[in-house]
């Protein structure tokens, strides 16, 4: 098993910045990326960024590219999203999840994700 442990959200007005963490602990060595999914009101949850855990091969959704960023800590088995520019329509709540599927093309593809963690609030203002 693989816990999933995030924290970082919160309030920001539209322009601003928040970071995500992302702290795994269990299994790691069980899982080849982690990810960071969505879900808005009403919305399907969606994948927004990925990482492999071994090579750091960044993958993203569109309506993040270019003000999102995702990392890793390998010796802290930590993941960060770095989010920049937020819009209101950033506005959902943010789930990390770790992919146990050792392909890259698995990464953005949300239902397949493994060990999810509790989800956090983020709420962006106009």
């Amino acid at each position: 098993q693989v816990q999933l442990v995030e924290s970082g959200g919160g309030l920001v007005q539209a322009g601003g910045s928040l970071r995500l963490s992302c702290t795994a602990s269990g299994r790691t060595f069980s899982f080849h990326a982690m990810g960071w999914l969505r879900q808005a009101p009403g919305k399907e949850r969606e994948f927004v960024a990925g990482i492999s855990w071994s090579s750091g091969n960044a993958y993203y959704a569109d309506s993040v590219k270019d003000r999102f960023t995702i990392s890793r800590d390998n010796a802290k088995n930590t993941a960060y999203l770095q989010m920049n520019s937020q819009k209101p329509e950033d506005t959902a709540v943010y789930y990390c999840a770790a992919l146990a599927d050792p392909s890259d093309a698995a990464i953005p593809l949300a239902y397949e994700y493994d060990y999810w963690g509790q989800g956090t609030q983020v709420t962006v203002s106009s």
